[in-house]
């Protein structure tokens, strides 16, 4: 599978598919903000300092396979730091990271400002 799921987000959905697990992810979702990207197999660097902390993310129903979020995700309190992308995570115990990937710009922040995605600025695709 492409478009940027990890290794456990393409295995958890082929398992769904074929009917072998009917995992889902534990909600709600959360976007994380990294400095450095991550990949399939592999964490990003997360945004760590100031009053950081990942924002709950919500989606309408997919239409053409693809989502945007909802609703404006307001990261207040940076602490200084230049954002290059997202990951998606869910609420688990042991938390998941389900996919990943890049902005169309990475964005310098100084530290008490507040990076902002506005609701349609994201968007994940099945195809």
């Amino acid at each position: 599978m492409a478009n940027n799921l990890t290794d456990t987000g393409e295995n958890r959905i082929v398992d769904w598919l074929f009917g072998s697990s009917t995992t889902a992810p534990t909600l709600p979702l959360k976007m994380a903000l990294v400095t450095a990207a991550g990949s399939d197999a592999a964490a990003g660097t997360e945004v760590t300092g100031g009053s950081y902390a990942r924002k709950n993310i919500t989606v309408a129903a997919a239409v053409n396979g693809a989502v945007t979020n909802s609703a404006d995700l307001v990261f207040a309190g940076m602490p200084a730091c230049t954002v290059v992308g997202w990951e998606i995570w869910d609420s688990a115990g042991s938390p998941v990271r389900w996919s990943y990937g890049l902005f169309d710009a990475s964005k310098t922040v100084a530290a008490g400002d507040e990076f902002k995605v506005a609701a349609a600025g994201w968007t994940f695709s099945a195809s």
